[in-house]
């Protein structure tokens, strides 16, 4: 069991590094502008299930193939970048505004598997969220304390929760300001243009990195 000294420290890591922009903070606020707190809700889900991913690659030792194989990792950054630039689009090129009531495909779940799916594939195609989640749990890992294994699954959670807490502060802040941006044409242009502005940012500095 990873000692209380130790999950403090790691606490305290995982909320600056999940307080710092990124590519699935601008999701998750753009999606719960957009679509309300569902769809937010939706692509935190997918979010949370991409790094339970990532957590469990790093512990059978695929982020070290990635460091040792600087081919596939370009191949998966590249890919990734891609994506986000196609996702950045997509909010461009979306309608004003879409809130669930608003239009009849708002009604349907069909806009919460994509807010799901954009959400998964936003962070799993990204390798250096993978990278980060091998650099670090290895940190916090102490041989003397237990079962290596458990320790590992004990520090997924918590970056699990605690990545979970800040998508649903992120969802439901930006589904509240959603109706003040709604009555302000100006705005939704503005949030479309910085939420897009900020992916192809996030793309490019993936593909250059």
């Amino acid at each position: 069991m990873v000692s209380a000294h130790l999950l403090i420290m790691y606490i305290a890591a995982l909320v600056v590094v999940y307080a710092l922009p990124g590519p699935d903070m601008a999701l998750v606020l753009q999606t719960s502008i957009g679509r309300g707190a569902k769809s937010g809700f939706a692509a935190a889900l997918g979010l949370g299930l991409s790094r339970a991913t990532h957590v469990t690659l790093s512990a059978c030792g695929v982020a070290a193939l990635l460091r040792n194989a600087p081919w596939l990792y370009d191949i998966v950054r590249y890919v990734g970048a891609i994506y986000l630039g196609w996702v950045a689009i997509q909010i461009f090129r979306s309608p004003a505004f879409a809130l669930p009531g608003n239009d009849t495909e708002a009604r349907g779940s069909r806009p919460l598997r994509t807010a799901f799916v954009k959400g998964l594939f936003t962070n799993l195609l990204n390798p250096k969220a993978l990278l980060f989640c091998s650099v670090l749990l290895p940190q916090f890992v102490r041989p003397e304390a237990g079962p290596v294994a458990w320790q590992m699954v004990e520090l997924g959670v918590v970056l699990l929760a605690i990545g979970a807490c800040f998508d649903a502060l992120y969802a439901l802040g930006a589904a509240r300001i959603a109706s003040w941006v709604r009555a302000h044409p100006l705005a939704q242009t503005l949030q479309r243009w910085t939420f897009s502005a900020a992916l192809i940012g996030f793309a490019l500095r993936l593909s250059l990195d």
